[in-house]
């Protein structure tokens, strides 16, 4: 059935039978708001790490980082690990979480400003927000499981046929050394990277298999709720790393019979020696498009500030018994992610070395490495790793919808229809929780790019982000810049863009919005392998055969030897300045641009950055900090001019009061200094590393310090992994 073995269908069924068990168990405990959505706040620090390491990992997690480690090398790792910088800071904001005492984040929109309409606009937001989010791991289910159920090329459909052998010619052309293909081939080149024609087709309907996610997905959150989430989040979290390095042995087995080397380090030694040099540099390569250092740093400072204020992170952590179970499950199963996608990126070189011709779409290269390699030993691995998949997108897709329930819920329902029983909003909250997976099923159907959903779910949240982080360390911040800074900078960034080339149909095609950043060719010095002497005798072979028909007037590349310095020339194509989707070719040959317009970029251009020059990662980072810094200054400048209305300022004293209060995990002792702070809210303001000013920062504990030393060793030991099974085997005798 759909190319599966029946112990595939087994293995499947059997996954999904326990983790329905677990639902149906867990069902039975729900009878409160806060059972439901935080799973009555009682998780040990075990399952707080494996349910932020479940939270955080989802299905896309391989197939992106294969996809961007294929097209940039190891430093497309990044696309997954730019994250690990911002990972420290979550030993603080774990702790602001749990202190905060709310059900969702919009509750803090509606404390700290005081303001009821604020709560509702952040949960609608926020909402959209974790629909960005989980479109990216139906995406990555999808495309691999659509590449695992492969329809043989003599069932192609005519149109895929068609299809097909534009493919293969693309194939051939980006084989082929670029400085001596003729003129018509570079252009026929140009044409077919714009279109990505696609070899591969499934049995498996793609719209079928997106709404058969939905439903299992939809079914599992609503009868258990988060107790069954963070329950499955073990088991699932065992999968997930299975899933981490399941294909290594398998894929350097195959290595080393395709090129005659034999054990592990036969293996490492077969990937230098098949991959350029410029493959393992891990910061930055003539390959490196979409991530080079200054992209990394400035997406890393992105994630920094935006993973703060996202909605699920409150209900990751707020559901933990105390203050440090909550920072330490949050930080360190965010590591345990971290680990994961080193050996995900480690994974990607091999499967490169094996699979990039194969492939035009690479978002699919992870699954077709796994059915290619596990397919032959017809034991239920392909179900292994469907239900590994599964459980990746259970862990992260429950956590969103379950996060959607509150907010929309609590900050939305009970403002319309107050004074109803907890049973009543445990039902409507089970409901309403379905509209996040079925906007994100929506969004896959439309937007297939697993890179381009990243990019926007890491800045959408920048609309809001200003507002938690300003509103807990600067007083000053208030409730009026913050609609300000909110409604501005959603309208610049993505009302206008989205709306209008709706409004404009013809601003599509509008020649300066179809601007291209200029093809740069680079020119680099490697010592010769023996993968660079044999693509070396196909160049001159090549232009031995256009030199005798008289189409080339190029000269003849220079023959090389192992060991060998040489230079080698590497074409990064034109990429699209305006439109993030890129541009589409028409059947009649006319340009047109897909996706939303970036209009921070338009801005730009308009006051004389020359963006056409920039490498398109120049452009990128450009777009970043722009995003980044708007709603900031927006907000600090509008604070300065202006005053806390009434009822948010009758509140501030109690709230920072609060925030400074420790969560000890007893229920009675927690009500005794909460009330305590109520009567002296002045009582913790000797922790003030700068008091009498609108500053809220607070000095370390030894436990602050502690816990944040051993968060940056944990950066660095990351790195030296990432460094270690990069470089490994990579010196060759």
């Amino acid at each position: 059935m759909f190319g599966l073995s029946i112990w595939d269908i087994i293995v499947i069924v059997l996954y999904l039978s326990i983790i329905f068990t677990i639902a149906f168990i867990s069902m039975r405990k729900i009878k409160s708001q806060e059972d439901y959505f935080m799973g009555g706040r009682k998780f040990s620090k075990l399952v707080q790490i494996f349910s932020a390491f479940g939270q955080a990992t989802s299905a896309d997690t391989g197939p992106s980082v294969t996809t961007t480690t294929a097209n940039n090398g190891a430093s497309g790792i990044w696309s997954a690990l730019m994250m690990l910088f911002a990972t420290p800071s979550y030993w603080f904001t774990g702790v602001w979480y749990r202190r905060m005492r709310l059900l969702t984040m919009a509750d803090y929109f509606s404390e700290r400003f005081g303001s009821k309409s604020l709560s509702i606009v952040y949960s609608l937001l926020a909402s959209i927000s974790l629909m960005i989010l989980l479109s990216v791991g139906f995406i990555g289910i999808t495309k691999t499981v659509m590449i695992m159920t492969p329809k043989p090329v003599a069932e192609y459909s005519i149109s895929e046929k068609a299809e097909y052998e534009k493919a293969l010619k693309l194939d051939a052309l980006e084989k082929a050394n670029y400085a001596i293909l003729t003129l018509d081939e570079k252009t026929e080149l140009a044409e077919l990277q714009l279109e990505k024609p696609d070899k591969n087709f499934s049995h498996v309907n793609k719209a079928f298999f997106i709404w058969l996610m939905v439903l299992i997905v939809v079914s599992f959150t609503v009868i258990g709720g988060l107790e069954a989430a963070f329950k499955s989040d073990v088991m699932q979290g065992i999968f997930i790393l299975l899933l981490s390095v399941i294909l290594v042995p398998f894929a350097l087995y195959k290595i080393n019979i395709i090129h005659g080397s034999h054990g592990i380090m036969g293996a490492l030694r077969t990937i230098h020696e098949q991959l350029p040099e410029s493959f393992f540099e891990v910061f930055g390569s003539p390959y490196t498009i979409d991530f080079t250092w200054y992209y990394i740093i400035a997406i890393s400072l992105l994630a920094t500030i935006n993973v703060a204020v996202g909605p699920n992170q409150l209900v990751a952590t707020g559901s933990a018994k105390n203050e440090y179970i909550a920072r330490w499950g949050f930080t360190f199963g965010t590591y345990l992610k971290r680990i994961a996608i080193v050996f995900w990126g480690f994974t990607a070189l091999a499967l490169t070395v094996l699979y990039k011709n194969s492939l035009q779409d690479t978002d699919k290269l992870w699954g077709f490495a796994a059915r290619d390699l596990l397919d032959p030993m017809n034991f239920g691995f392909i179900g292994l790793l469907i239900a590994s998949l599964l459980a990746a997108l259970l862990a992260t897709s429950s956590m969103m919808m379950i996060t959607t329930s509150g907010l929309l819920t609590n900050n939305i329902y009970k403002h319309i229809w107050p004074g109803k029983s907890e049973k009543h909003y445990v039902t409507v909250g089970r409901f309403l929780g379905t509209v996040v997976v079925f906007g994100a099923a929506l969004m896959v159907l439309n937007s297939d790019s697993i890179l381009n959903q990243l990019k926007t779910n890491w800045e959408f949240s920048i609309i809001y982000s200003s507002a938690l982080w300003l509103g807990v360390l600067w007083r000053r911040t208030n409730r009026i810049a913050v609609w300000a800074a909110l409604v501005v900078t959603f309208v610049v960034l993505y009302v206008i863009p989205l709306s209008l080339p709706l409004i404009k149909s013809d601003i599509r095609s509008n020649e300066f919005l179809l601007k291209r950043t200029n093809e740069v060719i680079e020119e680099r010095v490697y010592t010769a392998r023996a993968h660079d002497v044999i693509q070396r005798n196909q160049e001159i072979e090549k232009w031995e055969t256009l030199n005798a028909e008289s189409k080339t007037t190029e000269v003849c590349p220079v023959t090389i030897t192992l060991g060998e310095k040489f230079t080698k020339q590497y074409r990064q194509p034109q990429k699209s300045i305006f439109w993030p989707q890129g541009i589409e070719v028409r059947e009649d040959g006319s340009l047109i641009g897909k996706g939303t317009l970036s209009v921070d970029l338009v801005i730009a251009e308009v006051m004389g950055m020359r963006l056409k020059e920039n490498k398109y990662a120049q452009n990128e980072t450009i777009r970043v900090f722009l995003r980044l810094l708007f709603p900031f200054l927006l907000t600090i400048i509008i604070s300065l001019l202006t005053r806390h209305p009434a009822k948010e300022a009758a509140n501030l004293d109690y709230f920072y009061a609060k925030m400074k209060t420790p969560v000890t995990g007893d229920l009675e002792e927690d009500e005794k200094a909460l009330r305590l702070s109520k009567e002296k809210p002045k009582r913790f303001d000797d922790t003030l590393l700068f008091p009498n000013t609108q500053l809220q920062f607070c000095r370390w504990s030894r436990e602050d310090s502690s816990g944040f030393i051993i968060s940056v060793g944990m950066v660095i030991g990351i790195l030296a992994l990432l460094w270690f099974l990069v470089n490994l085997g990579g010196k060759i005798g």
